[in-house]
Formats: structure tokens, C-alpha cells, sequence
């Protein structure tokens, strides 16, 4: 399946999102709510990140591709290092951008800083291609993410923070309408350059999110669980809900597991 570039996005995001930062296992010393353990964003980047020697695997798609009737499909293999409480976390991933051939490859680096009460701060870049094909250019970023610490906000049992929300800029994808958007869409050039997210969890299971990606509108749920001691988690949602970008609403979905080193 070749990849377009409003395609890949979702797929990769979903999975990226589902591991910061429960993935990395383990309270903040300095604040006694961190975020819960769901993906907090559909196609957007947040600050938060796995750490600590933590290895995760995932893939997702799309369903159809946009302007297209045909699904698309990645994978990613990443790593978190450092410990962005005292100093810095790096967050690698290596993309597969098309797993029906695994012939084209990219990689993306998210580095980030925990602050107090849940709050990050990361910066990014995506689509960084390692092999011939690519039909985007790279993605630079920067977000703040942020659990907020309202008493009405918490999960005082387990001691996270229930509603969530990432605020950001960026280059590439974030603002640059796709070629299909442009000359078959006549949906102009350019989107926000700015995007963000929003998550809440619902009854102690879930979260529901909504996010803008600088060129759209979408939504869906994501849910964490562990088979034995490994940590799973899937995302499922809605892109393309207004008339911005794509030719339609489409079905996104993205799932992965982690370990620590």
C-alpha cells in the first residue's frame, strides 16, 4: 500500500500518542497526578513520550485513503531514552511507510521535558525518509501538553489526572494542504500551522478525544490494557470531519504494546 502523506499521519500518530507516557511505567516524583495511561490525541503530536529504555511497537491505518476508495496501512518500531524529569527524553521511531512492499522508511524524533503537574513540553520531527519514495517533506514541531490538576479533575485512587489537552506549532503537514487537496479539492494551499488536542477519561476505562491537526477536525476513544505484564493500548476514531481537507469522513486506527528494557 504507497502512503500519501494525509494518510501515514493518523496511523503513525495513533500509535506514537498510545505510549507517553504510560509505556514508560512509573510516577513523577515532584507530582502526585500524572497524565492516565490512554492516547490523549487521534493525529497530533503531545509532549509527553516513552523514556527510560522503553521499546514500543505498533501499527494503524486508514480506511479508505483520501480521494481514493483503498485502504492504507504502517508500523512503527521505536525507543524512548533519558528521563525527562531530571533532564531530557528522546523518543525514536522507525516508520514503515508501506507495508504491503516494507520498501519505503521513515523516522521521526521527539524530544521532551517533564515539568510540574503534568505538565511537558517536546519538540519534533517527522518524516525524516531513509529510503527513495517519499511523497511528503519533513515536519518540525513544537507542543505543550498539560493534565490538569483540578480537584474535580482527578483520579485521586490511582493518582491521575482525568482531562488533558496539548497545544502546538508546526511545519509540513500541519499547514500544507496535500496535492490532492489542492488541485482536486480546491481547498487551498494552506491550514493553521497551529494544532491541538483534547482528552477526558470517562468512568475510570477510557478517554475520549478530539483534536485539530492544523488542517482538520477528528475524533475518537483510545483505551490501555496489559495482557500479563506487557501494556496495550488501541485508538480508533473519525477523520476529516469538516469540509477542510480529504474528500470525507474516514476511519482511523492505530494499536501497540511496550516494554521496558
Amino acid at each position: 500500500m504507497k502512503l500519501s502523506k494525509a494518510s501515514i499521519i493518523p496511523a503513525l500518530f495513533g500509535v506514537l500518542a498510545l505510549h507517553s507516557p504510560d509505556a514508560a511505567a512509573g510516577q513523577s516524583g515532584t507530582s502526585p497526578f500524572m497524565p492516565n495511561n490512554h492516547g490523549k490525541s487521534i493525529t497530533t503530536p503531545v509532549a509527553w513520550g516513552a523514556y527510560n529504555n522503553v521499546v514500543f511497537v505498533g501499527a494503524g491505518g486508514t480506511s479508505p485513503s483520501p480521494y481514493t476508495t483503498k485502504n492504507d496501512g504502517a508500523a512503527v518500531l521505536g525507543i524512548g531514552l533519558g528521563n525527562p524529569k531530571e533532564n531530557i527524553g528522546v523518543q525514536a521511531s522507525l516508520v514503515s511507510l508501506d507495508i504491503s512492499e516494507w520498501d519505503r522508511y521513515a523516522v521521526a524524533f521527539h524530544l521532551f521535558r517533564y515539568l510540574d503537574n503534568a505538565d511537558a513540553i517536546g519538540v519534533g520531527v517527522e518524516n525524516v525518509m531513509l529510503s527513495d519514495g517519499g511523497d511528503s517533506g519533513k515536519s518540525f514541531y513544537v507542543v505543550y501538553s498539560r493534565g490538569l490538576q483540578y480537584d474535580s479533575m482527578l483520579n485521586k485512587d490511582i493518582k491521575t489526572t482525568k482531562l488533558h489537552y496539548s497545544i502546538g506549532a508546526g511545519t509540513g503537514r500541519f499547514g500544507d494542504m496535500s496535492y490532492d487537496d489542492i488541485t482536486i479539492g480546491n481547498k487551498g494551499s494552506h491550514g493553521t500551522y497551529v494544532f491541538g488536542n483534547l482528552a477526558y477519561e470517562i468512568a475510570d476505562s477510557f478517554n475520549i478525544i478530539t483534536d485539530w491537526n492544523g488542517l482538520n477536525l477528528n475524533a475518537g476513544v483510545s483505551k490501555s490494557f496489559k495482557i500479563g505484564n506487557l501494556p496495550f493500548a488501541v485508538t480508533a476514531g473519525a477523520a476529516d470531519l469538516t469540509r477542510n481537507s480529504g474528500d470525507g469522513v474516514r476511519f482511523v486506527f492505530a494499536g501497540g504494546f511496550g516494554f521496558k528494557l
